[in-house]
Protein backbone atom coordinates (compact mmCIF):
# COMPACT_ATOMS: atom_id res chain seq x y z
CA UNK A 1 0.00 0.00 0.00
CA UNK A 2 0.99 3.58 -1.13
CA UNK A 3 0.15 4.53 2.31
CA UNK A 4 2.59 1.86 4.23
CA UNK A 5 5.61 2.40 1.99
CA UNK A 6 5.15 6.40 2.98
CA UNK A 7 4.82 6.04 6.18
CA UNK A 8 8.17 3.12 6.61
CA UNK A 9 10.19 5.77 4.22
CA UNK A 10 9.01 8.21 7.35
CA UNK A 11 10.21 6.26 10.44
CA UNK A 12 11.87 3.12 9.23
CA UNK A 13 10.36 -0.07 7.49
CA UNK A 14 11.41 -1.78 11.00
CA UNK A 15 9.02 0.21 12.91
CA UNK A 16 6.37 0.00 10.98
CA UNK A 17 4.87 -3.63 11.99
CA UNK A 18 2.13 -5.93 9.98
CA UNK A 19 0.47 -8.96 10.25
CA UNK A 20 1.86 -11.16 12.69
CA UNK A 21 4.32 -8.88 13.68
CA UNK A 22 1.33 -6.31 14.87
CA UNK A 23 -0.48 -9.09 16.94
CA UNK A 24 0.47 -8.28 20.29
CA UNK A 25 -1.30 -4.64 19.28
CA UNK A 26 -4.61 -6.15 18.64
CA UNK A 27 -5.93 -6.97 22.10
CA UNK A 28 -6.49 -5.25 25.49
CA UNK A 29 -5.40 -6.19 28.81
CA UNK A 30 -8.70 -7.57 29.92
CA UNK A 31 -9.34 -9.82 26.84
CA UNK A 32 -12.81 -8.25 25.49
CA UNK A 33 -11.63 -6.54 22.46
CA UNK A 34 -9.18 -7.87 20.10
CA UNK A 35 -8.73 -6.43 16.40
CA UNK A 36 -6.50 -6.53 13.50
CA UNK A 37 -4.90 -3.15 12.66
CA UNK A 38 -3.75 -2.00 9.33
CA UNK A 39 -0.25 -1.42 10.85
CA UNK A 40 1.58 -0.42 13.95
CA UNK A 41 3.78 2.96 13.91
CA UNK A 42 6.46 3.41 16.64
CA UNK A 43 8.03 6.64 15.58
CA UNK A 44 10.70 7.76 17.80
CA UNK A 45 9.69 11.80 18.45
CA UNK A 46 7.38 14.34 17.50
CA UNK A 47 8.53 15.25 14.17
CA UNK A 48 7.66 11.61 13.16
CA UNK A 49 4.41 11.52 14.64
CA UNK A 50 3.42 14.67 12.61
CA UNK A 51 4.90 13.56 9.72
CA UNK A 52 3.12 10.22 10.27
CA UNK A 53 -0.32 12.08 11.39
CA UNK A 54 0.34 14.34 8.25
CA UNK A 55 -0.13 12.13 6.18
CA UNK A 56 -2.75 10.01 7.79
CA UNK A 57 -4.66 13.33 7.25
CA UNK A 58 -4.28 13.92 3.81
CA UNK A 59 -5.63 10.50 3.37
CA UNK A 60 -8.56 10.34 6.27
CA UNK A 61 -6.98 7.47 7.71
CA UNK A 62 -7.89 6.79 11.04
CA UNK A 63 -5.13 6.61 13.80
CA UNK A 64 -5.35 5.49 17.32
CA UNK A 65 -2.64 5.95 19.73
CA UNK A 66 -1.64 3.68 21.98
CA UNK A 67 0.62 3.39 25.00
CA UNK A 68 1.22 0.45 27.68
CA UNK A 69 -1.53 -1.78 26.83
CA UNK A 70 -2.93 -1.38 30.23
CA UNK A 71 -6.59 0.13 29.68
CA UNK A 72 -10.36 -1.39 30.24
CA UNK A 73 -12.41 0.01 28.16
CA UNK A 74 -11.44 -0.56 24.66
CA UNK A 75 -10.03 2.64 23.72
CA UNK A 76 -7.64 1.55 21.81
CA UNK A 77 -9.73 -0.59 19.40
CA UNK A 78 -8.29 -0.44 16.11
CA UNK A 79 -9.71 -2.35 13.64
CA UNK A 80 -8.14 -1.87 10.06
CA UNK A 81 -6.51 1.75 11.40
CA UNK A 82 -3.17 2.68 11.95
CA UNK A 83 -2.26 2.27 15.93
CA UNK A 84 0.32 5.18 16.98
CA UNK A 85 2.34 3.56 19.81
CA UNK A 86 4.52 5.75 22.57
CA UNK A 87 6.75 3.45 22.84
CA UNK A 88 9.63 4.44 21.58
CA UNK A 89 9.41 7.70 22.90
CA UNK A 90 10.46 6.86 26.28
CA UNK A 91 12.75 9.43 27.37
CA UNK A 92 12.60 11.33 31.04
CA UNK A 93 14.39 14.78 29.39
CA UNK A 94 14.88 16.41 32.78
CA UNK A 95 14.07 16.19 36.13
CA UNK A 96 14.28 19.76 38.05
CA UNK A 97 14.33 18.72 41.68
CA UNK A 98 14.79 22.37 42.92
CA UNK A 99 11.94 23.21 40.95
CA UNK A 100 10.38 20.01 41.40
CA UNK A 101 9.22 19.26 38.07
CA UNK A 102 10.20 16.25 35.44
CA UNK A 103 9.98 16.89 31.57
CA UNK A 104 9.50 13.21 30.16
CA UNK A 105 7.95 11.95 26.56
CA UNK A 106 4.84 10.14 26.40
CA UNK A 107 5.98 6.63 26.43
CA UNK A 108 7.76 6.51 29.94
CA UNK A 109 7.22 3.58 31.65
CA UNK A 110 5.21 4.85 35.15
CA UNK A 111 6.94 3.41 37.15
CA UNK A 112 10.49 4.32 35.81
CA UNK A 113 9.37 7.93 36.27
CA UNK A 114 8.69 6.65 40.42
CA UNK A 115 12.38 5.60 40.37
CA UNK A 116 13.69 8.24 38.68
CA UNK A 117 12.32 11.16 41.29
CA UNK A 118 13.24 8.60 44.13
CA UNK A 119 16.69 9.18 42.88
CA UNK A 120 16.48 13.22 44.02
CA UNK A 121 14.40 12.40 47.56
CA UNK A 122 11.24 13.43 45.14
CA UNK A 123 8.41 10.84 44.08
CA UNK A 124 5.47 11.32 41.25
CA UNK A 125 2.70 10.44 43.37
CA UNK A 126 0.21 8.65 40.66
CA UNK A 127 0.38 5.09 41.67
CA UNK A 128 -1.61 2.05 40.89
CA UNK A 129 -0.97 -1.59 40.09
CA UNK A 130 -0.35 -1.52 36.10
CA UNK A 131 2.24 0.78 37.11
CA UNK A 132 5.17 -1.15 35.51
CA UNK A 133 3.84 -0.94 32.15
CA UNK A 134 0.90 2.19 31.55
CA UNK A 135 3.10 4.64 30.28
CA UNK A 136 2.56 8.79 31.17
CA UNK A 137 0.98 9.63 27.96
CA UNK A 138 -1.86 6.70 28.65
CA UNK A 139 -2.36 8.12 31.92
CA UNK A 140 -2.77 11.93 30.44
CA UNK A 141 -5.02 10.77 28.36
CA UNK A 142 -7.39 9.08 30.52
CA UNK A 143 -6.43 11.15 33.24
CA UNK A 144 -5.69 8.27 35.56
CA UNK A 145 -6.62 7.74 38.82
CA UNK A 146 -4.84 5.21 41.46
CA UNK A 147 -4.54 4.83 45.23
CA UNK A 148 -3.27 8.23 46.08
CA UNK A 149 -5.90 10.80 45.37
CA UNK A 150 -7.00 11.53 48.18
CA UNK A 151 -3.69 13.56 48.87
CA UNK A 152 -2.44 14.25 45.23
CA UNK A 153 -5.42 14.02 42.93
CA UNK A 154 -5.87 12.64 39.29
CA UNK A 155 -3.18 12.83 37.29
CA UNK A 156 -4.59 16.25 35.91
CA UNK A 157 -3.37 17.42 38.48
CA UNK A 158 0.09 16.49 38.33
CA UNK A 159 0.68 18.44 35.30
CA UNK A 160 1.60 21.25 34.13
CA UNK A 161 2.52 21.61 30.39
CA UNK A 162 2.40 19.34 27.49
CA UNK A 163 3.43 18.95 23.86
CA UNK A 164 0.50 17.98 21.66
CA UNK A 165 0.45 16.80 17.78
CA UNK A 166 -2.98 17.80 16.39
CA UNK A 167 -4.93 15.82 13.74
CA UNK A 168 -3.36 17.64 10.89
CA UNK A 169 0.07 17.10 12.04
CA UNK A 170 0.59 20.70 13.51
CA UNK A 171 2.75 20.32 16.46
CA UNK A 172 0.92 22.28 19.76
CA UNK A 173 3.60 23.66 22.19
CA UNK A 174 2.16 23.74 25.71
CA UNK A 175 4.79 22.91 27.46
CA UNK A 176 4.39 25.45 30.71
CA UNK A 177 6.47 25.00 33.81
CA UNK A 178 4.16 27.79 35.64
CA UNK A 179 1.91 27.04 38.51
CA UNK A 180 -0.15 30.39 36.93
CA UNK A 181 -0.94 31.01 33.81
CA UNK A 182 -3.89 33.14 32.89
CA UNK A 183 -3.30 33.24 29.35
CA UNK A 184 -6.55 32.65 27.50
CA UNK A 185 -8.63 29.09 27.35
CA UNK A 186 -6.70 26.13 29.19
CA UNK A 187 -6.07 24.12 26.66
CA UNK A 188 -3.79 21.96 28.50
CA UNK A 189 -6.75 20.46 30.23
CA UNK A 190 -8.77 20.07 26.88
CA UNK A 191 -6.51 17.16 25.87
CA UNK A 192 -6.26 15.34 29.22
CA UNK A 193 -8.97 12.64 29.61
CA UNK A 194 -9.41 12.90 25.68
CA UNK A 195 -7.93 9.56 25.11
CA UNK A 196 -6.30 10.41 22.22
CA UNK A 197 -9.32 12.04 20.33
CA UNK A 198 -7.76 15.46 20.22
CA UNK A 199 -4.51 15.31 19.50
CA UNK A 200 -1.63 13.06 20.59
CA UNK A 201 0.22 13.83 23.64
CA UNK A 202 3.94 13.38 22.95
CA UNK A 203 6.02 15.02 26.40
CA UNK A 204 4.48 16.67 29.36
CA UNK A 205 5.94 18.62 32.49
CA UNK A 206 5.23 17.05 35.59
CA UNK A 207 4.96 17.83 39.11
CA UNK A 208 7.09 16.10 41.46
CA UNK A 209 6.30 16.07 45.36
CA UNK A 210 8.69 15.10 48.65
CA UNK A 211 9.16 11.49 48.97
CA UNK A 212 7.31 10.35 51.99
CA UNK A 213 10.58 9.52 54.65
CA UNK A 214 8.63 7.19 56.86
CA UNK A 215 4.82 5.41 55.85
CA UNK A 216 2.59 4.16 58.58
CA UNK A 217 0.42 1.63 56.87
CA UNK A 218 -2.16 -0.66 58.76
CA UNK A 219 -5.31 -2.99 57.30
CA UNK A 220 -8.37 -1.71 59.40
CA UNK A 221 -11.80 -3.63 60.64
CA UNK A 222 -14.21 -1.34 61.06
CA UNK A 223 -18.36 -1.61 61.93
CA UNK A 224 -19.56 0.88 59.45
CA UNK A 225 -18.63 2.69 56.53
CA UNK A 226 -19.82 5.45 58.44
CA UNK A 227 -16.69 4.58 60.79
CA UNK A 228 -14.51 4.62 58.31
CA UNK A 229 -15.43 8.07 57.05
CA UNK A 230 -14.89 9.29 60.22
CA UNK A 231 -11.80 7.13 60.81
CA UNK A 232 -10.22 9.24 57.58
CA UNK A 233 -11.40 13.04 58.74
CA UNK A 234 -9.72 12.07 61.90
CA UNK A 235 -6.41 10.88 60.36
CA UNK A 236 -6.85 14.04 58.21
CA UNK A 237 -7.01 16.18 61.39
CA UNK A 238 -4.65 14.58 63.23
CA UNK A 239 -1.58 14.30 60.31
CA UNK A 240 -2.03 17.60 58.67
CA UNK A 241 -3.65 16.09 55.57
CA UNK A 242 -0.66 13.14 55.16
CA UNK A 243 -3.10 10.06 54.51
CA UNK A 244 -2.33 8.88 50.95
CA UNK A 245 -4.81 5.81 50.36
CA UNK A 246 -7.72 4.92 52.17
CA UNK A 247 -8.95 1.79 50.17
CA UNK A 248 -12.42 -0.41 51.05
CA UNK A 249 -12.20 -4.47 50.74
CA UNK A 250 -15.38 -5.51 51.92
CA UNK A 251 -16.34 -9.51 53.59
CA UNK A 252 -16.86 -10.24 50.04
CA UNK A 253 -13.53 -9.16 48.32
CA UNK A 254 -11.76 -10.72 51.09
CA UNK A 255 -13.36 -14.41 50.30
CA UNK A 256 -12.59 -13.62 47.17
CA UNK A 257 -9.16 -13.02 47.18
CA UNK A 258 -8.48 -16.04 50.03
CA UNK A 259 -9.88 -18.64 47.35
CA UNK A 260 -8.15 -17.03 44.05
CA UNK A 261 -4.75 -15.94 46.05
CA UNK A 262 -4.01 -18.48 48.77
CA UNK A 263 -0.62 -17.06 48.94
CA UNK A 264 -1.85 -14.10 50.29
CA UNK A 265 -2.59 -14.29 54.15
CA UNK A 266 -6.07 -13.05 55.61
CA UNK A 267 -5.49 -9.68 57.41
CA UNK A 268 -7.61 -10.65 60.37
CA UNK A 269 -7.72 -14.19 62.88
CA UNK A 270 -11.56 -13.69 62.09
CA UNK A 271 -13.79 -12.36 58.90
CA UNK A 272 -15.04 -8.55 58.62
CA UNK A 273 -17.24 -6.88 56.65
CA UNK A 274 -15.38 -3.35 56.27
CA UNK A 275 -11.76 -3.72 56.03
CA UNK A 276 -9.61 -0.67 55.15
CA UNK A 277 -6.07 -0.33 54.25
CA UNK A 278 -4.87 3.15 55.42
CA UNK A 279 -1.65 4.53 54.47
CA UNK A 280 0.22 8.07 55.86
CA UNK A 281 3.19 9.31 54.55
CA UNK A 282 5.07 11.77 56.68
CA UNK A 283 7.46 14.27 54.93
CA UNK A 284 8.44 16.56 57.99
CA UNK A 285 11.54 14.93 59.43
CA UNK A 286 9.73 15.09 63.44
CA UNK A 287 7.29 12.56 61.80
CA UNK A 288 9.96 10.15 60.13
CA UNK A 289 12.91 9.99 62.61
CA UNK A 290 12.46 7.05 65.33
CA UNK A 291 12.29 7.90 68.84
CA UNK A 292 14.68 6.17 71.39
CA UNK A 293 12.43 3.09 71.52
CA UNK A 294 12.43 2.58 68.00
CA UNK A 295 9.31 3.63 66.80
CA UNK A 296 8.44 6.46 64.56
CA UNK A 297 6.27 8.93 65.39
CA UNK A 298 3.67 8.93 62.19
CA UNK A 299 3.42 5.28 62.93
CA UNK A 300 2.87 6.36 66.68
CA UNK A 301 -0.05 8.59 65.69
CA UNK A 302 -1.70 5.98 63.34
CA UNK A 303 -1.50 3.54 66.23
CA UNK A 304 -2.70 5.54 68.99
CA UNK A 305 -5.60 7.03 66.78
CA UNK A 306 -6.52 3.58 66.10
CA UNK A 307 -6.57 2.07 69.63
CA UNK A 308 -8.80 5.13 71.15
CA UNK A 309 -11.43 3.95 68.04
CA UNK A 310 -11.01 0.49 68.94
CA UNK A 311 -12.08 1.47 72.26
CA UNK A 312 -15.09 3.17 71.25
CA UNK A 313 -16.13 0.71 69.31
CA UNK A 314 -15.90 2.25 66.07
CA UNK A 315 -12.74 -0.19 64.95
CA UNK A 316 -12.72 -3.85 65.50
CA UNK A 317 -9.62 -4.87 64.42
CA UNK A 318 -6.45 -3.40 63.30
CA UNK A 319 -2.73 -4.40 61.87
CA UNK A 320 0.15 -2.22 61.62
CA UNK A 321 2.77 -3.21 59.35
CA UNK A 322 6.17 -3.59 60.65
CA UNK A 323 8.42 -3.54 57.77
CA UNK A 324 8.30 -3.25 54.11
CA UNK A 325 7.39 -6.58 53.63
CA UNK A 326 4.58 -6.53 55.84
CA UNK A 327 2.83 -3.56 53.78
CA UNK A 328 3.75 -4.69 50.23
CA UNK A 329 1.65 -7.93 51.22
CA UNK A 330 -1.10 -4.89 52.39
CA UNK A 331 -0.80 -3.86 49.13
CA UNK A 332 -0.72 -6.54 47.19
CA UNK A 333 -4.62 -7.62 48.51
CA UNK A 334 -5.38 -4.12 47.27
CA UNK A 335 -3.65 -4.64 43.67
CA UNK A 336 -4.46 -8.33 42.86
CA UNK A 337 -8.49 -6.55 42.78
CA UNK A 338 -8.29 -6.22 38.53
CA UNK A 339 -6.99 -10.20 39.16
CA UNK A 340 -9.44 -11.52 41.36
CA UNK A 341 -12.78 -9.32 39.76
CA UNK A 342 -12.14 -10.00 36.43
CA UNK A 343 -11.45 -13.42 36.27
CA UNK A 344 -15.16 -14.71 36.80
CA UNK A 345 -17.66 -14.20 33.86
CA UNK A 346 -20.31 -13.51 32.68
CA UNK A 347 -19.71 -10.04 34.47
CA UNK A 348 -20.61 -6.06 34.54
CA UNK A 349 -17.51 -3.96 35.34
CA UNK A 350 -18.54 -0.38 36.55
CA UNK A 351 -16.14 2.35 37.41
CA UNK A 352 -18.35 5.16 39.15
CA UNK A 353 -17.93 8.20 41.93
CA UNK A 354 -20.41 9.15 44.19
CA UNK A 355 -19.64 11.60 46.83
CA UNK A 356 -17.78 10.24 49.82
CA UNK A 357 -20.79 10.34 52.65
CA UNK A 358 -22.79 8.70 49.80
CA UNK A 359 -20.57 5.32 49.20
CA UNK A 360 -22.68 3.46 51.80
CA UNK A 361 -26.23 4.50 50.54
CA UNK A 362 -25.05 3.72 47.03
CA UNK A 363 -23.98 -0.15 47.83
CA UNK A 364 -27.28 -0.77 50.18
CA UNK A 365 -29.31 0.44 47.06
CA UNK A 366 -27.48 -1.51 44.18
CA UNK A 367 -27.91 -4.45 46.38
CA UNK A 368 -31.41 -4.33 46.31
CA UNK A 369 -31.82 -3.24 42.72
CA UNK A 370 -29.79 -6.27 41.56
CA UNK A 371 -31.94 -8.65 43.83
CA UNK A 372 -34.61 -7.31 41.92
CA UNK A 373 -33.29 -7.49 38.29
CA UNK A 374 -31.70 -10.98 38.79
CA UNK A 375 -32.19 -12.99 41.91
CA UNK A 376 -28.99 -14.82 41.64
CA UNK A 377 -26.52 -12.75 40.62
CA UNK A 378 -23.89 -11.23 42.68
CA UNK A 379 -21.48 -8.96 43.13
CA UNK A 380 -18.09 -7.61 44.20
CA UNK A 381 -16.76 -4.13 44.95
CA UNK A 382 -13.94 -2.94 45.77
CA UNK A 383 -13.15 1.23 46.22
CA UNK A 384 -10.85 4.04 46.86
CA UNK A 385 -13.18 5.08 49.48
CA UNK A 386 -10.73 8.24 50.04
CA UNK A 387 -12.19 10.09 46.65
CA UNK A 388 -15.32 7.81 46.41
CA UNK A 389 -14.69 5.86 43.17
CA UNK A 390 -16.22 2.57 43.21
CA UNK A 391 -15.30 -0.43 41.57
CA UNK A 392 -18.58 -2.15 41.40
CA UNK A 393 -18.77 -5.44 39.41
CA UNK A 394 -21.65 -7.76 39.03
CA UNK A 395 -21.89 -11.27 38.02
CA UNK A 396 -25.49 -12.04 36.26
CA UNK A 397 -27.15 -15.32 36.08
CA UNK A 398 -26.97 -15.81 32.85
CA UNK A 399 -25.11 -14.26 29.17
CA UNK A 400 -28.63 -12.18 28.08
CA UNK A 401 -27.30 -8.87 27.04
CA UNK A 402 -30.54 -7.61 28.04
CA UNK A 403 -29.90 -8.28 31.57
CA UNK A 404 -26.61 -6.87 31.74
CA UNK A 405 -27.34 -4.06 30.08
CA UNK A 406 -30.27 -3.95 32.77
CA UNK A 407 -27.84 -4.11 35.32
CA UNK A 408 -25.63 -1.46 34.11
CA UNK A 409 -28.42 1.14 34.13
CA UNK A 410 -29.68 0.32 37.66
CA UNK A 411 -25.80 1.33 38.34
CA UNK A 412 -26.08 4.66 36.14
CA UNK A 413 -29.21 5.03 38.01
CA UNK A 414 -28.63 4.90 41.48
CA UNK A 415 -25.51 7.04 40.60
CA UNK A 416 -27.17 9.86 39.26
CA UNK A 417 -29.71 9.66 42.10
CA UNK A 418 -26.53 10.27 45.14
CA UNK A 419 -25.08 12.83 42.41
CA UNK A 420 -22.10 10.85 41.00
CA UNK A 421 -20.53 9.96 38.01
CA UNK A 422 -21.00 6.68 35.78
CA UNK A 423 -17.25 7.01 35.06
CA UNK A 424 -14.16 7.73 37.93
CA UNK A 425 -10.75 6.94 36.31
CA UNK A 426 -11.02 4.05 33.34
CA UNK A 427 -12.08 6.92 30.80
CA UNK A 428 -14.94 5.77 28.15
CA UNK A 429 -13.73 4.02 25.54
CA UNK A 430 -15.92 1.71 24.11
CA UNK A 431 -17.30 0.38 26.60
CA UNK A 432 -19.24 2.90 28.47
CA UNK A 433 -20.42 4.82 25.06
CA UNK A 434 -23.95 3.57 26.16
CA UNK A 435 -23.70 5.47 29.73
CA UNK A 436 -22.29 8.78 27.62
CA UNK A 437 -25.37 8.42 25.34
CA UNK A 438 -27.73 8.18 28.52
CA UNK A 439 -26.41 10.33 30.76
CA UNK A 440 -24.22 13.10 29.44
CA UNK A 441 -25.51 16.29 29.33
CA UNK A 442 -26.82 17.23 25.94
CA UNK A 443 -25.70 20.22 25.67
CA UNK A 444 -22.37 19.06 27.26
CA UNK A 445 -22.24 16.35 24.02
CA UNK A 446 -22.69 18.92 21.52
CA UNK A 447 -19.84 20.99 23.08
CA UNK A 448 -17.80 18.34 23.06
CA UNK A 449 -18.45 17.23 18.99
CA UNK A 450 -18.09 21.11 18.07
CA UNK A 451 -14.86 20.48 19.89
CA UNK A 452 -13.91 17.17 17.79
CA UNK A 453 -14.97 18.58 14.85
CA UNK A 454 -12.74 21.44 15.16
CA UNK A 455 -9.59 20.09 15.96
CA UNK A 456 -10.14 16.66 13.69
CA UNK A 457 -12.45 17.44 11.38
CA UNK A 458 -11.98 14.27 9.30
CA UNK A 459 -12.42 12.55 12.52
CA UNK A 460 -9.42 10.74 12.39
CA UNK A 461 -7.84 10.24 15.79
CA UNK A 462 -9.26 7.20 17.56
CA UNK A 463 -12.80 7.72 15.71
CA UNK A 464 -15.86 5.93 17.13
CA UNK A 465 -14.40 6.48 20.98
CA UNK A 466 -15.60 8.32 24.42
CA UNK A 467 -18.43 10.35 22.16
CA UNK A 468 -21.29 8.97 21.63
Amino acid sequence: MPLIEDLAALIGAENVLTGVDAARYGHEWTGKYHWQPNAVLRPANTGEVAAILSRANADGTAVVPVGGHTGLTGATEAEGALMLSLERMNRIREIRPEARIAIVEAGVVLSRLHEAAAEHGLAFPLTFGARGSAMIGGCLSTNAGGSNVVRYGNTRALCLGLEVVLADGRVMNLMSELHKDNSGYDLRDLFIGAEGTLGVITQAVLKLTPRPRAYATAMVALASLSDALSLLNRLQMDTGGAVEAFEYMPGRYMDRLAACRSDLREPFSERHEINVLVEVGATAPADATPLPDGTVPIARRLEETLAGLMEKGAVLDAVLAQNDTQRAEMWARREAAAEITLNRHPLVDTDLAVPLDRVETFLTRMQARLAALDPKAEDMVVAHLGDGNIHYTAYPSSNDPAKHDAIREAVEDVTAELGGSFSAEHGIGLSKLPSMRRRKDPVALSTMRAIKTALDPKNILNPGKTLP
